[in-house]
């Protein structure tokens, strides 16, 4: 294997480490342009706004819910070996997971139409998500072996992964309803560059003692690897075309999918506000360099069936070669091509929101105040903002949520600020900041989560980051 395939299969491996797609801190963030991204119905007071390519937006998040790279490599006195059997093997159970996202957007604007209570929005990122549960039987039979665990089932539903690179192209539109209602929603074309997925295996593996042999195994097999524009990047390696490759699936010539965003924002009253989205309504149909491997069915080996001394009456058995086609047929491994959907991993946000201090008026030239209109363009912001928000994320074992708690504080109209704690699987202490910064029409964001665990990151379960550059124009309302 050249330098090539190992980096590609370094890189593939890697999107296993990286956790979540819970953007907390960015949502309802309306300073920031990329929280359209989060809630299309968010409010929006810009006249346009533009992202810098590739700087606008960047996201990565990295973690583990089961076990922390300090909990094998720290040195504390004990033996590796007993931490990698006690913490990792035996340690994490089957909900345990390493999953994540990661996201770089090459174009994002939006621009408000020629009704003032239209803004429109569009522009391409790229995302690669991937979950991987903690296998645990088959881990402990790897580090076992069977010998001692006679007549126990080894259960293969303990398989379950997925991931996905996809380019996605969107246009969105968010309008001003009245009446403090405001709804947005988002088309998405998906532009699959790869994907993995082994979801639903069933089945056992069991060793028990034989009759004609020490042991007899038996497995007892429905499993099923689903794969498509692996095989065409694999390949580019040896043609030296991987990046054509890449940016061909990318811009529309891979397997192609659909999808949708929804959102809205609501006062209640001019200080309480109520918001939710719902993100990534969606599938992708793979029909192209598509492979899927499977084991179907049930079977029983002894190994070699050596009968003493009966065995000795046809010297010319080739045992060894019986013992090889009994194993082709004890795997009975398949593939295809036929095709296949995939579902996006849809997620799910709600807010609710307390507005309290001093007004401050936005940046647009307008008479603004408390009660000074409909439009969000009019409505002035408080200093202050205290609430919660909700998050769930669908995934193969079932929903993943987590609960925040936020406060966001204004400094006029150049800085902004938004310290949230966030409960979910990875971490109970999870304190994080964004920083929101206006100079004339640039803007820049900043926002880094689990800041507690930043002491000793090799000890955190979880750590992320998320920037952006942005040039925002309020125009004349």
């Amino acid at each position: 294997m050249n330098l090539k395939k190992l980096v590609f299969l370094g890189l593939f491996l890697a999107s296993f480490v990286v956790n979540g797609q819970n953007k907390q801190i960015l949502y309802d963030f309306s300073e920031i342009p990329q929280s359209a991204m989060v809630n299309p119905g968010v409010e929006i007071d810009f006249q346009w706004y533009a992202g810098i390519p590739v700087l606008s937006g960047v996201m990565l998040q990295a973690g583990s819910s089961g076990i922390a790279v300090d909990d094998i490599f720290a040195n504390d006195g004990i033996d590796i070996n007993d931490k990698i059997r006690d913490r990792a093997i035996y340690g994490m159970d089957i909900k345990d997971e390493l999953s994540g996202t990661f996201q770089v957007e090459f174009l994002n604007l939006g621009f408000r139409g020629k009704n003032p209570d239209l803004f429109y929005t569009g522009g391409m990122y790229l995302e690669g998500d991937a979950i991987g549960y903690w296998f645990r039987d088959y881990a402990i039979l790897a580090y076992e072996g069977n010998a001692d665990r006679l007549n126990e089932r080894f259960d293969l539903s303990h398989l379950k992964t997925r991931g996905e690179l996809v380019n996605v192209l969107h246009f969105g539109l968010n309008k001003n309803v009245g009446d403090g209602l405001t709804i947005g929603g988002r088309a998405k074309i998906y532009s699959s560059i790869f994907d993995f997925n082994s979801t639903k295996n069933r089945g056992y593996f069991v060793t028990s003692p034989g009759e004609n042999n020490i042991y007899v195994s038996t497995l007892e097999a429905n499993m099923q690897l689903r794969t498509s524009g692996i095989n065409s990047i694999s390949d580019s390696f040896d043609d030296e075309t991987t990046g054509s490759t890449i940016l061909k699936r990318a811009l529309l010539g891979g397997n192609l999918g659909l999808g949708f965003d929804l959102g809205f924002t609501y006062h209640l009253s001019d200080q309480l506000v109520v918001t939710g989205s719902l993100l990534d309504l969606g599938f992708i149909y793979h029909a192209n360099d598509v492979k899927t491997f499977s084991l179907n069915g049930r079977n029983t080996v002894e190994g070699l069936e050596v009968i003493l001394p009966d065995a000795f009456n046809d010297p010319d058995t080739d045992f060894w070669e019986d013992l090889v086609d009994e194993v082709e047929e004890f795997l009975p491994f398949e593939d295809d091509s036929n095709s296949y959907v995939s579902f996006r991993p849809t997620k799910l946000y709600g807010s609710i929101r307390y507005n309290f201090g001093e007004p401050v008026s936005g940046m647009a030239n307008c008479d603004c105040g408390i009660k000074a209109g409909r439009s969000p363009s009019n409505r002035a912001k408080y200093v202050n903002g205290l609430g919660a928000q909700l998050y769930a994320i669908n995934r193969p074992r079932g929903p993943q949520a987590a609960l925040t708690a936020f406060y966001h504080r204004r400094f006029g109209n150049f800085m902004a600020l938004k310290a949230t704690y966030t409960v979910d699987k990875f971490t109970y202490s999870n304190v994080g900041l964004g920083i929101n910064l206006q100079a004339g029409p640039v803007n820049f964001y900043a926002m880094a989560d689990n800041l507690l665990a930043y002491r000793n990151i090799a000890a955190s379960n979880y750590a992320s980051f998320q920037l952006g550059l942005n040039i925002i124009s309020w125009g004349k309302r």
